[in-house]
């Protein structure tokens, strides 16, 4: 007998916004934590990525706290912590058109962007506040907003907050909420800290875990491809990146990241790259770029591996093999979500071979590794339909000259179909993205965040996709190509030419 969502306690006008949404019948991790969450109870849920966790703690939250207390300014009622501001913003989206029918207002709150806005909202009065722990924390000090009146929190992959450091303030944001308040944690493990968590703020929880932890998704279909050398590679990285559907390209650095996404929109593929070094408008253009399939590739670091939820994503490529099997498994995940089919594959030069193995035999995956070439009948197989060349705008071939008679070198946000103009952010500031120079955000500084605190939120620990320094030309060049340019007025440098 089929589950509804009505038969599980869910209010009337969260099942008709669910049926506007095409959402008619609950995944088994709603199935099994929606009856103790509406009543109340604190609940650790275990399951795999893209099992449906988001909208099970969503119902809960806005069915509790509607038609309760009076809103009050910097006093939220809810709280859910997430990892990243990718994926807070897609747990907004997936709360709010609930939040909306319930007659509750919800805010994000994040570093990488100026807190004007959120602060603006936390004093007109928000129910519900969906955070990353760092800006949080520097709301907190300021006095914009105070955790006394919150009834239900939630943690969202509190496994990925332990990965990257942040337990110490989300122990900090959890003794500032009530100790008599439901809270709910979600995580695919209860290692590196995650257990403690658990321990000290849930009271009689109830464990429903939907999956082993980390488990591979049943939905998808996992290839090893063997190739000779790098030239082999970069062509079948090609083709794979050639079809008609949606697909995410992964890669270890930002800086290789950023030059694949370049690449294949110059040879006729529209790409948009993801990581840790954009701006907050970029990654939003890319990403809107990418879901309105403006975009049909997505190059990213792992940042994107836990941040981004977009639909029908058929294949996710391993351009560069992770470095643990954990980061695999939640790379992977970005396909056969919610029920939905995919196929992963991975990448893998003969110096790769070994540690790949090791990889994959702790993500419990058996797989036999295919040596191919870009025409390999399994390729072209996985491939399918080859999608329509799109020649590449002006703007996305090269760089448009200046005024003044001197050619200076295009600055972008994020490469592909939705380049960034300049980089200036907030007033001040070179933040230079785009090659060499600063990499300053914000009006100076290195990447600084709006009264400090939350700068590993810009991405997860940024720093660490660069694989070494962060200049990539040193700044003296620059200088140094300016210096011709005063000497030569009608000679552009060659450094400034170049880019």
């Amino acid at each position: 007998m089929t589950v509804s969502f009505s038969d599980l306690g869910v209010p009337r006008t969260l099942v008709a916004s669910l049926n506007d949404s095409g959402i008619t019948s609950p995944f088994p991790i709603q199935v099994d934590t929606l009856p103790d969450t509406l009543a109340g109870r604190d609940v650790l849920g275990r399951g795999r990525t893209g099992s449906g966790k988001t909208l099970a703690f969503s119902i809960p939250l806005t069915a509790r706290l509607a038609g309760g207390a009076t809103r009050a300014a910097g006093r939220p009622r809810g709280l859910v912590l997430a990892p990243t501001r990718e994926l807070a913003t897609q747990i907004a989206a997936v709360v709010e058109p609930l939040a909306r029918v319930a007659g509750l207002r919800v805010t994000t709150i994040f570093g990488g962007v100026s807190q004007n806005r959120q602060v603006d909202a936390l004093r007109r009065g928000v129910d519900i506040v969906i955070a990353c722990p760092g800006r949080l924390e520097d709301l907190m000090r300021q006095k914009f907003v105070t955790l006394d009146a919150v009834e239900i929190t939630v943690l969202d992959e509190a496994d990925h907050m332990a990965d990257l450091g942040f337990l110490p303030g989300v122990t900090r944001i959890m003794n500032a909420t009530p100790k008599d308040g439901q809270r709910l944690l979600f995580s695919a493990t209860l290692d590196n800290g995650v257990d403690k968590l658990v321990k000290r703020f849930l009271r009689n929880e109830v464990l429903h875990s939907v999956d082993e932890a980390h488990s591979p998704v049943a939905a998808m279909t996992h290839h090893v491809f063997d190739v000779d050398n790098a030239d082999t590679k970069k062509d079948l990285v090609r083709t794979l990146a050639s079809g008609t559907g949606r697909r995410i390209l992964f890669m270890r650095t930002k800086h290789q990241a950023r030059k694949l996404a370049r690449q294949l929109t110059e040879s006729g593929i529209p790409a948009v790259d993801l990581h840790g070094n954009l701006s907050q408008n970029a990654r939003d253009r890319n990403l809107a770029a990418f879901s309105s399939g403006e975009a049909r590739v997505l190059v990213a670091t792992d940042v994107a591996a836990r941040g981004v939820h977009v639909d029908d994503v058929e294949l996710v490529v391993h351009v560069d093999p992770p470095a643990e099997h954990k980061a695999y498994l939640h790379r992977s995940g970005r396909t056969a979500r919610a029920g939905s089919t995919g196929d992963v594959v991975t990448v893998v030069l003969p110096e790769q071979r070994k540690d790949l193995a090791v990889i994959m035999r702790k993500a419990a995956i058996k797989v036999t590794p295919v040596r191919v070439t870009a025409k390999s009948e399994h390729v072209l197989d996985l491939v399918g339909e080859i999608a329509p060349h799109v020649a590449p705008s002006a703007k996305q071939a090269a760089p448009a000259p200046s005024g003044g008679g001197s050619r200076r070198p295009a600055r972008r946000g994020g490469s592909g179909a939705t380049a960034q103009r300049g980089a200036r952010q907030h007033g001040g500031g070179a933040a230079r993205q785009h090659g060499g120079g600063a990499a300053r955000q914000h009006g100076g500084g290195a990447a600084r965040q709006h009264g400090g605190g939350a700068a590993r939120e810009h991405g997860g620990g940024a720093a660490r996709e660069q694989g070494g320094s962060r200049r990539e030309q040193p700044a003296r060049q620059e200088r140094a190509g300016q210096a011709g340019r005063r000497r030569r007025p009608n000679r552009p440098s060659a450094t400034a030419a170049r880019g």
